[in-house]
């Protein structure tokens, strides 16, 4: 294989982190058919100063109660933006937050989407739901959290869809084995539970899933940071 392939296909990638919308993706698409063809992934590519893994406590909390859905959004929008997310709880806390881990070059980027994501469910909810001293209790809570799992489904949704329609970006858009290598030791910190809805399949699906289906991180990437090309054409 020439050498210079490793460097043309870095300078592409470099490309792509362009707030031009059409030139990025025409980068990604060029770097991905090189990468196709002489079977290399990202990280065989990429630069070493690029290697550098940060992981992060965010300032989300993810209790098995009051936010349960919050992890499992977390990592949906991290995977999309090449990193993972897990859970984290400090010595003597009763209490889960999130944590985010990725390279250097994705983290910012993932970071910002994730706590936009979290922001987005909240404004939901306060729009949405109003506590009714008549309900039984726990209502509000369920109703709350039938709509964030909702949520956190139709951005994974809507996500697979744009992966769909842009193929080009298979091999790029990936969490590298880096990152994946650096959490070996969390064991079940990456495990988030599965969907309660508590019945409440009108929060769930009529609210929650289509306000996730519209979820649009674009405000939170173009104030110029790098890496606009992960929105949505």
């Amino acid at each position: 294989m020439a050498i210079n392939i490793k460097d043309k296909i870095a300078k592409l990638l470099a490309l792509a982190e362009s707030p031009n919308e059409n030139e990025a993706k025409a980068a990604l698409l060029k770097a991905r058919e090189l990468m196709a063809e002489h079977k290399l992934r990202p990280e065989d590519v990429k630069q070493a100063k690029n290697e550098t893994v940060i992981r992060t406590v965010l300032d989300i909390p993810g209790t098995a109660m009051t936010n349960p859905w919050a992890a499992s959004l977390s990592a949906v929008v991290a995977e999309h933006y090449c990193c993972r997310a897990y859970r984290y709880r400090s010595a003597g806390s009763k209490k889960n937050k999130i944590g985010l881990v990725g390279l250097e070059e994705d983290f910012e980027i993932a970071q910002r989407i994730v706590i936009y994501a979290h922001e987005c469910v909240m404004a939901g909810i306060k729009a949405q739901f109003v506590r009714d001293p008549k309900d039984p209790p726990g209502t509000y809570r369920e109703k709350c959290n039938a709509y964030g799992w909702g949520f956190a489904r139709g951005v994974n949704k809507a996500f697979r869809e744009q992966e769909e329609q842009h193929q080009e970006w298979g091999l790029v858009m990936v969490v590298p084995q880096a990152v994946d290598d650096s959490m070996a030791d969390m064991g079940k910190k990456t495990q988030f539970g599965t969907e309660q809805t508590g019945g409440w399949r009108d929060a769930y699906r009529a609210l929650g899933f289509q306000d996730g289906r519209r979820f649009d991180p674009a405000s939170r990437l173009s104030d110029g940071v790098p890496g606009q090309l992960m929105i949505g054409g």
